[in-house]
């Protein structure tokens, strides 16, 4: 089976009664930061949180009454799991959801939940596929691909013709890309619906395969990366060839781009997005000059951001906006120094959040102090203020960003 234009349109009917329809907002305040009007399409409000599901439900309706008894197997630590255990569940149909060892506890969980038996094996997909498959034959299970298999990437593709329903206006669509299932079946569909309508994909700069086999250049796979969803080395041949006539470009963004636009999306839009998103939406505010004038989309693929990484990436991007800072002073040891030093801080607006006075292990000499006191204040020209009224007082201080 080959993927095409309708077979899009007709996976969309079969799963449209089963799966939410998202919707596509326009975002106000990026918006105006940006200076062109963007379009948010909220998959994170998607079954399980994830476009996935959509793909999940596609290939299980496809399924033979045998197949369905017999039960289907997956590989994948993340959102394919989760969408896939939650429609077999929903459907009666057993699922097997293979996660590579370290998977942690609460996606284990998560996918448990909805009904799943969890096998761990290897040490990520490429280790675990081979495995999977020969477990797929040994208890006679079908295999559902995360985006290797027309029918799942035709399920993503119906997320392009409901942005264009929705705002058939949209000049241009960013979508993150791993293995390429989700760009894929929407490039075609889009393409289908708006010739004319520009496709860009977004990859992260530490895993660029497509992008590579794209531009025709090398590729990097430099550890890591925030956008876990879509650290993909070996994608789908099947899409590349689809994204290579169908897509306009492919550009990559860096972890610090990444996570700056987690946090863009959540303190002003209050959108949670995990980091494939947010990889799209660093690549349109790096190609901001260009949509000038444009109508722009934005696919919010998923949500399923570990909440202890996503609230120390809100610490992180308070502190890189000015609005939690760590002020450094070299203070004389004498009664009322942290007094005096906290009127200020008070008096220009800003709030005390933690103070750290020591006497030992320090650098300054025996008759003086260290002074570490973090403030919040309302972002860099405040803290700015506050540090011109405390040396104007008297006091050696040094803000971190000055360091930085």
């Amino acid at each position: 089976m080959a993927l095409t234009p309708d077979l899009i349109k007709q996976t969309h009917a079969a799963i449209a009664p089963a799966t939410m329809r998202t919707p596509t907002v326009h975002a106000a305040r990026l918006s105006l930061q940006l200076g062109f009007d963007l379009y948010l399409k909220l998959e994170n409000l998607q079954h399980t949180n994830a476009f996935k599901a959509r793909g999940a439900l596609a290939k299980l309706l496809t399924l033979s009454e045998d197949e369905r008894k017999a039960g289907v197997i997956a590989c994948s630590a993340g959102n394919h799991a989760q969408g896939l255990a939650y429609h077999a569940s929903r459907l009666g149909i057993p699922a097997v959801i293979v996660m590579p060892e370290g998977t942690p506890f609460n996606k284990v969980k998560k996918t448990k939940d909805f009904g799943a038996e969890v096998v761990l094996h290897g040490a990520g997909f490429d280790e675990s596929v081979q495995f999977t498959l020969d477990l797929a034959a040994e208890r006679g299970l079908t295999f559902v691909h995360p985006f290797d298999d027309p029918v799942v990437v035709a399920g993503q593709g119906t997320v392009a013709l409901e942005m264009l329903e929705d705002q058939p206006d949209l000049d241009v669509i960013v979508v993150p890309i791993g293995g390429g299932g989700l760009i894929a079946g929407m490039a075609m569909a889009a393409k289908s619906v708006k010739p004319e309508v520009v496709i860009i994909g977004a990859q992260a700069a530490h895993f660029d395969a497509v992008k590579a086999q794209f531009d025709g250049g090398p590729t990097h796979f430099d550890g890591a990366t925030l956008a876990e969803g879509i650290a993909v080395k070996a994608p789908s041949a099947a899409n590349v060839a689809i994204i290579k006539d169908c897509v306009d470009r492919i550009e990559t963004a860096t972890e610090a781009e990444i996570e700056a636009a987690i946090f863009d999306l959540l303190s002003l839009e209050k959108i949670v997005a995990e980091g494939a998103p947010g990889a799209g939406l660093a690549v349109i505010e790096k190609l901001a000059p260009e949509f000038q004038g444009k109508t722009v989309g934005l696919v919010i693929c998923g949500g399923n951001i570990d909440s202890r990484l996503l609230s120390t990436l809100i610490l992180r991007g308070l502190v890189r906006d000015g609005r939690i800072t760590r002020l450094t002073f070299e203070i004389s040891d004498t009664p009322g120094q942290l007094a005096r030093i906290s009127h200020i801080i008070g008096e220009k607006g800003a709030n005390v959040v933690e103070v750290i006075h020591q006497r030992m292990m320090q650098s300054v000499s025996l008759k003086q102090a260290e002074l570490e006191i973090v403030i919040e204040a309302r972002d860099k020209q405040h803290v700015a203020e506050v540090l011109s009224e405390l040396r104007g007082a008297g006091f050696k201080v040094r803000a971190d960003s000055e360091i930085a």
